[in-house]
């Protein structure tokens, strides 16, 4: 009993995890209005990094890694940072809750795809079948149906897709660290993109103590919650619950980005969005079998 019990509670945790992961891009498309692209990243990655440490001493984990894997950390560090600018530079222009959409549901197709290409993997038919349902259903949701170029070719579209991109690029150099905790491998890459932020790309124009509370809050949310909070128990699930059972969680991050950012932001949900949306994530739930 007091297993189920335990148990239950942490697929509450996983849940919230989720929310947290989706509710950032509605924490960045309001942070956009206030503070410039740099500055966001450099506050919040520099929160992240600094409560990591809690999180790593209470789980017993060693900072320590090697040359290699210091190397793949300064180069995953600037694959983020690039992700991160077109992330909140296409939310800045577009809606949350399409970014969400297309983006969480984009990456790990195109993370597939890259690997099996990588590694000259032949696809198996239902393979195939999912990469062309999961690109259906991207297409659906940009709405490209309605053949309308103003609509198709906008300039957010085109930073979601090279930010999905990106993130898989990041991924592919992140798998390579397996040797290291991926918390520990997640705290060197935080703490390389505020060194690299504060030292080189963030000018500090903006003055933080003139800004409303809100701006405050939702760095810290944006930090804390939706980074350090939900990569932290995603981690642990992994190892608690295994890589299958916890991969499944991820398929509630679109949805919670789409319905926070209706919420909180007033943005409309179309069919084509919630549709797309349904198919990117039942191709993701395909090519997890495999």
């Amino acid at each position: 009993m007091k297993e189920e019990k335990s148990l239950g509670l942490f697929y509450a945790l996983m849940v919230l995890a989720m929310i947290g992961w989706g509710a950032s891009w509605v924490h960045v498309k309001y942070l956009a209005e206030h503070l410039s692209i740099h500055e966001i990243i450099f506050y919040r990655y520099g929160l992240t990094t600094v409560s990591m440490f809690p999180v790593l001493w209470a789980m017993k984990l060693s900072l320590r890694i090697d040359p290699r894997t210091f190397f793949s950390a300064f180069l995953a560090a600037g694959i983020m940072i690039v992700y991160t600018w077109l992330f909140i530079a296409g939310t800045h222009l577009g809606t949350a809750g399409l970014g969400g959409a297309f983006v969480t549901t984009l990456i790990p197709i195109l993370t597939f795809t890259a690997m099996a290409l990588l590694q000259r993997r032949r696809l198996s038919s239902r393979q195939v079948f999912a990469l062309s349902l999961g690109a259906l259903g991207v297409m659906t949701i940009l709405n490209v149906w309605s053949f309308q170029a103003e609509e198709i070719f906008r300039l957010e579209n085109l930073y979601f897709l090279l930010a999905a991109a990106s993130w898989a690029l990041l991924t592919i150099v992140s798998s390579r660290t397996s040797r290291t905790h991926p918390l520990v491998f997640s705290f060197w890459l935080y703490a390389l993109v505020t060194l690299l932020e504060g030292l080189f790309l963030t000018r500090f124009e903006t003055d933080l103590g003139a800004q409303p509370p809100l701006v405050d809050l939702n760095l810290i949310l944006l930090a804390l919650f939706s980074t350090t909070f939900a990569t932290s128990i995603y981690f642990i699930g992994g190892q608690k619950l295994g890589a299958d059972r916890i991969s499944s969680f991820t398929f509630l991050v679109p949805f919670s980005a789409i319905g926070l950012s209706a919420i909180f932001l007033g943005e409309s949900i179309n069919a084509g969005m919630i549709v797309g949306t349904v198919m990117a994530v039942a191709a993701i739930k395909m090519l997890n079998r495999g």
